[in-house]
């Protein structure tokens, strides 16, 4: 199967399988202006599953461009994410690294919500980071930075999951420079950063949370310490 069969085999699956009424109910509590076409996420990973152990990835050129072909050309929201399954695809996992942060980036900024974002951020990002810690965390620390509030956001969340192998460094470092921004999504994510953590650190966490003081905001704080 080749890259374009397999963006005509998702796009026919997705065709003809959905729920119209579901459709609609996901569209509007996702505030989405693409439409859906109404897959639970168990049905949707299960019609995924089958073409993506198909799908043999030539080389990383064709994996990207299978990838920004279901992304860029998009009518329905589940393309989507179908694109992030291909892109976090254990054949795919050679070409998560530096060479693939343009199209990281790509996926963020024109993701721009969090049911795109955070899943690229906790899942290829992620991966990349762990593979190739020095150049990523080069990229994420310049992130952590961005004018680009979902780049900025993928800074912070992106070693959600990580446990013990999380760099605190780096964590410490995207919260501090995103710490005054009171736009709820980052405001969220370092909450929710700082929560997961707790789980393998939480005296860290609790010093983090007293060092910032009122500079964290609360919502932050909240989260930060929801399970200490």
């Amino acid at each position: 199967m080749t890259a374009t069969d397999l963006v005509g085999a998702v796009r026919a699956a997705l065709a003809e399988g959905g729920d119209p009424e579901r459709a609609a109910g996901q569209q509007r509590y996702m505030k989405s202006e693409m439409p859906y076409r109404g897959f639970t996420l168990p049905v949707l990973r299960a019609t995924l599953r089958p073409m993506l152990a198909e799908y043999p990835p030539e080389d990383r050129a064709s994996w990207e461009a299978t990838i920004r072909t279901l992304w860029d050309e998009a009518e329905y929201r589940e393309e989507r994410y179908a694109a992030i399954a291909i892109a976090r695809h254990r054949t795919a996992r050679p070409w998560l690294d530096p060479g693939s942060v343009p199209l990281f980036r790509h996926l963020v900024v024109t993701g721009a919500w969090w049911d795109l974002v955070d899943e690229v951020a906790t899942h290829p990002v992620a991966d990349a980071l762990v593979a190739h810690r020095p150049e990523l965390t080069t990229v994420l620390r310049d992130w952590a930075r961005d004018d680009d509030v979902w780049i900025r956001r993928t800074s912070v969340i992106c070693q959600v999951g990580a446990k013990g192998e999380t760099d605190v460094d780096l964590l410490r470092y995207a919260i501090e420079q995103n710490l005054d921004d009171r736009t709820f999504w980052l405001r969220k994510a370092i909450g929710w950063a700082l929560r997961d953590y707790a789980r393998t650190d939480p005296e860290w966490v609790r010093a983090e949370v007293e060092r910032h003081g009122d500079r964290m905001s609360g919502l932050s704080r909240r989260e930060a310490l929801k399970h200490l």
